[in-house]
């Protein structure tokens, strides 16, 4: 073995316990990249595959009525490939062991055989057979909230006449990954079905005999969307068409691209962050430890090795904790990468698990842990070959004295000892100083990064559902009703108050710019709906003009004052301009909503409502559910107290999964700069604090020194790192923005508490470790002389 690969043997075991600490941080750093980008790539792939094998649609468009010759003629258009034609209709459904009235989404099959696009899944049992007109396939996310499997029994108002159904097969679509019911924020899976029935026999329910009210049409590779879904609202506006749309703006694939999209950015910004911080860690840490060995460079240098072959040994030495915490990120990564794949697989109901690990991320993240430690061998080797070996044989000058700010401020005096020793040797050593403070306050941040997302979340669950959505009980009417319907509804078991409201399908045009969206009329002075501005304050609403979420503003380009042109998408589809009032503040979805009052008279129907807002007597709600799930003018049902809990139980589950690994990756981190610091602080140290021992100070006195500088650069930097934390999370806010959800910047006390407990505790265990390892210092070994 060669001499300098001996020595490296015999530093690495001199050093085990700081070379450890290195390879657990680069390990966190590459974990998270590799869990990230791993989840990423993975749901990517999978989702691509999906819609390819299973034909997903790349237009879809809902209508009033239209007969099958025109869906025919539709399938002869350049450049269109395949065409469905299907019944769709919202029902009440009644679900065994449920007292809330669900709502179910029928879809017809084609009489014989499978559909040309948005093919099924089976997952259990079989499809319904042709002629069977009580048949339906249930949604998987369905069946499972509700525990049903194949022979299951189910009970639906069909066009005002109650009907028994019977699942007969547990079954996924492309369309429905992200199962949510229009308009709703979360997915409710006990009270939302999609269920699959044959054409004939819902054509039948519904009177739809040889006609169709959903349209799905597939494209040829390369054709652009938008001319076709141009010439299909033309072709179908006779026909009570309500505005195609293409697949980016389906909402299942919406939601599911818009998560996409936010692991692409967590995935590429949150763990370059932690990679950042692992590198300056590893950077600091070494380049110290090869100062450290100086004289030793000399001696090798003396004894005629070259700035080359000393360079390639201290590279060395950088790479054994770098390719260690690189492997060992890999791996860990892996795993937990495929953890969180399966997690979405389930939450987004994909039947098949594509899991990818991208080798150019792979080869980035162990490039950076490895060119980390590169660098900083490299850095330290090239000042101490660049001196000639006698001279780097001599132990460093001392760093020289002149009066720092407490003694020209004349506050030196008024210190103790200690507390004077600790404040000039701080000054004495700005750059280490500032590299330690850098360190400690970049673990601090990611801490304050860490809890943020959870912070987001509370806030985003305190504002939506105590104060925006103030009512117990939502009701959807089948078709916009007249007020005396929406009277009716006070005589059902305890309802207090209502509050009617009209949503309308729209799209508004400003300039060049569109967007297909819902106008949501309110009654003014209402309660159980309100909307905020930017400061989270009560906005009454206007008498007339539009109120626009601020995210569809920022969309169109408007501001407040600007005219924007309405186009509604069903009825007599008028058409008007008008003004926006002001924008609001919105963390959901990006709708208009107006007065009720002055959108009926835009509408020429003065006092229609599609459905209203209940106060319900909460020891009514099981009469009251009871009439609804029979009401034949009802077609769905929304509770926000079950709709809140059911986010709780999916998306905040995996968010909490999410958070408490990359919490436990930064507490790593933490403890791993704390702890390197204080051991490079005490070997660079050593022989100044067997001086002191020498001279008499006592073992306490010389730990309260050392421990003093720890300790105040710690308090330091917790501050600033919370600063950067803020910072760090006002990035990520600005990234993470899409049309579905768009994170508030909002960072509790408890989170910055957190960041900063972890670093306390981190430094006081690295404390007491210093401690020990100062009882026990060889005050003859320190001191013997290096020359």
């Amino acid at each position: 073995m060669a001499v300098l690969d001996r020595k490296l043997g015999r530093d690495a075991r001199a050093l085990l316990g700081q070379l450890i600490a290195v390879a657990l941080v680069v390990a966190c750093g590459i974990a998270t990249w590799v869990t990230m980008r791993g989840a990423y790539a993975s749901l990517l792939l999978t989702r691509n595959a999906y819609y390819r094998e299973y034909r997903f649609a790349d237009i879809f468009c809902p209508l009033k009525r239209a007969p099958d010759a025109l869906a025919a003629r539709i399938a002869h258009w350049p450049g269109v490939t395949a065409v469905e034609a299907r019944v769709v209709e919202d029902v009440n459904l009644s679900v065994p062991g449920l007292a809330e009235p669900a709502t179910a989404r029928l879809i017809s099959l084609p009489a014989q055989g499978a559909p040309r696009l948005n093919a099924l899944y089976l997952r259990a049992g079989r499809l319904p057979e042709p002629g069977r007109a009580d048949e339906v396939a249930a949604s998987e996310a369905f069946a499972a909230a509700n525990q049903l499997r194949p022979g299951a029994s189910l009970a639906a108002v069909l066009h005002g006449k109650w009907q028994s159904l019977r699942v007969t097969g547990i079954v996924l679509s492309p369309e429905y990954v992200y199962e949510i019911r229009g308009g709703d924020i979360f997915p409710d899976n006990r009270r939302f079905a999609v269920l699959w029935m044959r054409r004939p026999a819902l054509a039948a329910a519904f009177r739809m005999e040889g006609a169709f009210n959903d349209l799905s049409l597939a494209l040829a590779p390369g054709v652009a969307p938008q001319p076709v879904i141009a010439r299909l609202d033309r072709q179908l506006e006779p026909w009570g068409g309500l505005g195609a749309y293409a697949r980016a703006d389906q909402i299942s694939n919406r939601f599911l691209s818009d998560e996409i999209a936010q692991d692409r950015v967590t995935g590429t910004w949150v763990p370059l962050i932690f990679l950042a911080v692992a590198a300056l860690l590893v950077d600091m840490v070494l380049t110290r430890l090869v100062l450290m060995q100086r004289g030793q460079i000399a001696i090798l240098k003396a004894f005629g090795y070259g700035n080359g072959a000393v360079a390639a040994h201290y590279v060395k030495l950088a790479l054994l904790p770098a390719l260690g915490g690189t492997a060992l990120g890999i791996g860990v990564g892996a795993w937990f990468a495929h953890g969180l794949t399966r997690i979405y697989a389930g939450f987004f109901r994909l039947p098949l698990l594509r899991f990818r690990l991208e080798p150019a991320a792979l080869l980035l993240a162990a490039g950076i842990g490895l060119a980390a430690g590169a660098v900083g061998a490299l850095l330290a080797v090239r000042g101490a070959v660049a001196l000639a070996p006698a001279e780097a044989m001599r132990p460093e000058a001392p760093a020289g004295f002149r009066p720092g700010l407490l003694e020209r401020l004349g506050l030196a005096g008024w210190l103790p000892l200690n507390a004077r020793m600790v404040a000039r040797n701080l000054q004495r050593r700005p750059g280490k100083s500032a590299l330690n403070l850098l360190a400690v306050a970049s673990a601090a941040a990611l801490l304050v990064v860490c809890g943020y997302f959870l912070d987001a979340v509370n806030y985003f669950i305190a504002l939506q559902f105590q104060q925006v959505q103030r009512e117990d009980v939502t009701v959807s009417f089948e078709r916009p009703l007249s007020a005396a319907a929406v009277h009716d509804l006070f005589h059902l078991p305890g309802v207090g108050r209502v509050e009617p409201f009209r949503a309308v399908p729209v799209r508004l045009r400003f300039a060049h710019r569109d967007y297909r969206t819902v106008l949501l009329g309110q009654a003014a002075g209402g309660e159980m709906r309100r909307v905020f501005d930017a400061n989270r304050r009560v906005l009454p609403l206007p008498g007339s003009g539009l109120l626009l979420g601020d995210a569809l503003a920022e969309r169109l380009g408007v501001h407040t004052g600007d005219v924007v042109s309405v186009e509604v998408l069903e009825g007599r589809r008028p058409v008007w301009r008008e003004r926006v009032a002001r924008t609001v503040y919105e963390m959901l979805g990006m709708r208009a909503t107006m007065d009720s009052a002055a959108l009926g008279r835009r509408l020429g129907e003065p006092g229609v409502a599609s459905g209203a807002y209940l106060k319900v007597d909460a020891r009514a709600a099981p009469a009251l559910y009871a009439q609804l799930k029979r009401n034949p003018v009802i077609n769905a049902v929304t509770v926000p107290a079950v709709e809140l809990a059911g986010f709780r139980e999916t998306m905040a589950q995996s968010l909490w999964i999410s958070t408490f690994v990359l919490g436990l990756f930064a507490a790593i981190i933490a403890v791993g700069v704390i702890y390197n610091g204080g051991r490079i602080a005490l070997s660079e140290r050593g022989r100044e604090l067997a001086s002191l021992r020498v001279l008499g100070f006592t073992r306490a006195e010389v730990t309260r020194l050392l421990l003093g500088e720890q300790a105040l650069l710690t308090a330091a930097a917790v501050p600033l790192g919370w600063l950067a934390g803020f910072g760090w999370c006002a990035l990520l806010v600005l990234t993470l923005r899409n049309d579905t959800f768009r994170l508030p910047l909002v960072v509790s006390r408890a989170t910055l508490a957190f960041a900063a407990a972890v670093v306390a505790a981190a430094a006081a265990a690295s404390a007491l470790f210093l401690r020990s390892r100062i009882r026990h210092l060889d005050l003859i070994e320190v001191l013997k002389s290096r020359e």
